[in-house]
């Protein structure tokens, strides 16, 4: 294991930003550190750098006790989100600074500059200083500077933040074929749902200072364990109901949930994402919820309709082009909406706002659907 990190806590006054961590890196790995504001994700990313010392726990690199080293001892590789260039500096003083502090001679610092120039796509443009470079060229840099004296780790805070859209998806693809090239373990903080899906190898959905899940992008879209991990990678729809005798009822649906067989009934909410979600003219033999057409986005290649539901309740449908276009939909439509599966959860106690909240039993379950006329 190139980094481990074990029952880590910090706080900032009263506010706890990491509550008895652990994880484990695996090296060579990219792993994204993910998590809205204040989950403790840029905190974890400090304390694995040395930059922030933790009140209790221990941070291992190859399995050697490194907690109260410094950051320079710890040979890790560090990009912050707006870059920290120097601006009295050319690109190649800036790549090559932090060997010229340790008095690597000056032929092998050029020659190492150089060998970052080709790998970072620049050539040619080492004496140019930051302000006459794009953001996408000087993020480059910064990743360059912090490869500079080959560090065993590099640590990468929200990198493409101040970047805007299409330069932030272009440098996401770049990061990820340098990446298989130089193989070196990298951890990179985001809150983007998105980048972390296309980038990493391997995903840490963080909150309240608290690991929610980890695994490869695929098992934690297609499986979350927790509500909140299944709405923050990617936008869901909810159907609020409960669960009694191994049905879970909803405002006229059921599914079959045997993960529950007992007499006793527990609050529910159904997780289903636009795309698992389809809509029809006509009714499917009680298979289907009647709504009414709010809002179609036919820009793009995948079709968004906005759709709410006789309870009031606002429903998001993904469509392909084809099937929008041989359903015509229109504002004011009365349609009927199918689940394709859900994901159920129950919590042993609902939040004031009537969400689901609370700790959660035990995993979410994807069920197939069979419906009744049922009312929850």
């Amino acid at each position: 294991m190139s980094i481990f990190i074990k029952n880590i806590s910090k706080s900032f006054g009263n506010f706890t930003a990491l509550d008895n961590v652990s994880l484990r890196v695996p090296d060579g790995t990219l792993l994204a550190l993910l998590g809205p504001s204040g989950s403790g994700k840029t905190t974890l990313l400090r304390v694995i750098a040395g930059l922030e010392l933790p009140e209790s726990g221990t941070v291992y690199n190859d399995d050697q006790d490194i907690t109260q080293q410094s950051a320079r001892e710890r040979k890790v590789g560090f990009v912050f989100q707006h870059y920290a260039l120097f601006r009295h500096m050319t690109v190649a003083e800036n790549i090559g600074y932090g060997l010229r502090v340790r008095n690597v001679p000056k032929p092998q610092v050029r020659e190492r500059v150089d060998e970052l120039l080709r790998l970072i796509r620049l050539d040619g443009l080492d004496s140019r200083y930051p302000g006459q470079l794009s953001g996408g060229q000087r993020q480059r840099v910064a990743l360059a500077r912090a490869l500079a004296a080959q560090p065993k780790v590099l640590l990468l805070d929200e990198p493409f933040g101040a970047l805007d859209a299409k330069v932030r998806q272009e440098l996401r693809r770049w990061l990820r074929r340098l990446h298989d090239e130089i193989h070196i373990t990298s951890v990179f903080v985001t809150h983007d749902q998105e980048e972390a899906l296309e980038v990493a190898d391997r995903i840490v959905v963080m909150n309240e200072g608290k690991i929610e899940q980890e695994g490869t992008p695929e098992e934690l879209f297609e499986r979350p364990r927790t509500p909140f991990v299944m709405s923050f990678l990617g936008d869901v729809n909810i159907f609020h109901g409960r669960v009694q005798n191994g049905r879970a009822v909803f405002s006229g649906m059921e599914a079959v949930f045997p993960e529950h067989p007992n007499p006793d009934v527990k609050p529910v909410c159904a997780y289903a994402r636009p795309h698992e979600l389809d809509i029809d003219r006509l009714p499917r033999d009680r298979q289907s919820l009647a709504a009414t057409v709010r809002h179609v986005n036919s820009a793009g290649a995948v079709v968004k309709v906005e759709l709410v539901l006789v309870d009031e309740t606002v429903v998001q449908v993904s469509l392909s082009r084809d099937r929008y276009l041989e359903l015509q939909l229109q504002q004011g439509d009365a349609v009927f909406v199918v689940p394709r599966q859900l994901r159920i959860f129950i919590a042993d106690d609902w939040g004031a706002s009537g969400s689901a909240g609370g700790t959660i039993r035990q995993d979410g379950a994807r069920v197939n659907i069979r419906w009744q006329n049922a009312v929850a």
